[in-house]
């Protein structure tokens, strides 16, 4: 089956939150979900579940822990059985409950930076203190400090490390080598994982996503992961995410923190989503990824004819973070450059931390002509520098 991804998608009077955003004349490539349509077979499921006319409260379906393991297998190579996978209602409320479950307030979080907003909002939110491990540029691909890495793991109060991968915004993919060294510092240091691996599938050529869990089982043993259909299928609206950990007691007490929280209520489309996706969807995972690495090579293409704006080629997902300090602005201007006279809406890079100064994200998850023209319109708007 070939999925069409050049076809344009009308997302304006949907109630899409990337173009309830900006105005009618910019362009949004900001937040994280695609402006592509679902494979068929999701919206054939979800049509077939609404058709029957009945939506009363779900009870939790084996069938999406099946799918969610059965995509790991698949996918990477990790076979985990479908009763370590839970539901979640996303990932980050996930993160949030293993947070609150697993650590006091007062403990230490720690994290690769420049991260992910809500990472240091549910850090704030819930007394926890962030442990800022800054990812920095060597030799063309941003690296893991690992001597800074150890000292945070070694404070007292560091409880649990937040890890993302594949990266965002960096776009780095960690190898195996670097995910068994974080594996053992964390053990050395009693830190609990908890791997964000929402971007997984959206890996380029050249490189691989390995599940942190699946590289040993005492890693399993000290870790959670979490899992959505929601980047790769464009599926971000029906809120349905799954957690898989092998350890019992860890599982039992985020599973708790879901319960008492009230967040366990399953999506009825979204479960029949993920299914459909995980079982029937890899051509469509496969195409998108070769699709977006076309978006990828001519974005990078433009980059390096300019001396204003530079990148390191991210080797996962769809989400770029551009250097724009030889612009010359500050963050308040740089992002009035995007918005009013390249008519693009971005990410804010300070959003993602102080290590986020002087830089934007743009989301290329989107028409190749979309590219082309938001190419067209930053051309135009750097020649007025």
């Amino acid at each position: 089956m070939q999925h069409n991804f050049d076809e344009p998608v009308m997302r304006s009077g949907t109630d899409s939150k990337k173009y309830l955003h900006y105005g009618p004349d910019v362009l949004p490539m900001w937040i994280a979900d695609t402006d592509f349509k679902c494979p068929q077979p999701v919206i054939d499921a979800c049509v077939k579940r609404m058709m029957e006319g009945v939506y009363g409260y779900p009870d939790v379906s084996e069938d999406f822990k099946v799918a969610v393991a059965l995509w790991q297998k698949k996918r990477f190579g990790w076979e985990v059985p479908s009763s370590f996978c839970e539901f979640v209602p996303g990932v980050i409320p996930g993160i949030i409950c293993a947070v609150r479950a697993l650590s006091h307030p007062g403990d230490n979080l720690a994290m690769f930076t420049p991260s992910y907003p809500p990472f240091n909002d549910l850090a704030m939110h819930n007394g926890r203190n962030v442990l800022r491990c800054e990812l920095k540029p060597v030799n063309g691909r941003y690296e893991i400090n690992f001597e800074q890495l150890e000292a945070f793991l070694a404070e007292e109060r560091t409880r649990l490390f937040l890890l993302c991968n594949p990266h965002n915004p960096t776009g780095r993919v960690f190898t195996k080598e670097e995910l068994t060294r974080i594996g053992e510092l964390c053990l050395k240091h009693h830190t609990i994982v908890l791997s964000d691996e929402i971007h997984g599938d959206i890996v380029y050529k050249g490189f691989r996503h390995t599940p942190f869990a699946s590289l040993r089982p005492e890693f399993a043993e000290h870790s959670v992961t979490f899992v959505n259909a929601s980047k790769t299928f464009n599926v971000a609206g029906f809120r349905t995410a799954g957690f898989i950990c092998t350890n019992a007691d860890l599982k039992g007490r985020i599973h708790e923190a879901v319960l008492d929280n009230k967040g366990i209520g399953e999506n009825l489309c979204g479960t029949q989503a993920a299914i459909a996706a995980y079982t029937h969807c890899d051509y469509y995972a496969d195409q998108l990824v070769e699709y977006l690495e076309g978006n990828l090579d001519i974005l990078c293409a433009f980059l390096e004819k300019t001396d204003k704006i530079s990148v390191l080629r991210p080797e996962g997902t769809y989400l770029i973070w551009l250097d724009c300090r030889k612009m010359g602005l500050e963050q308040d201007e740089l992002v009035r450059f995007f918005e009013e006279k390249a008519k693009l809406g971005l990410n804010n890079g300070t959003n993602f931390g102080q290590e986020g100064l002087g830089h934007m994200r743009i989301n290329i998850a989107t028409t190749r002509a979309n590219v082309i023209e938001a190419i067209r319109r930053l051309s135009t708007a750097l020649e007025t520098l």
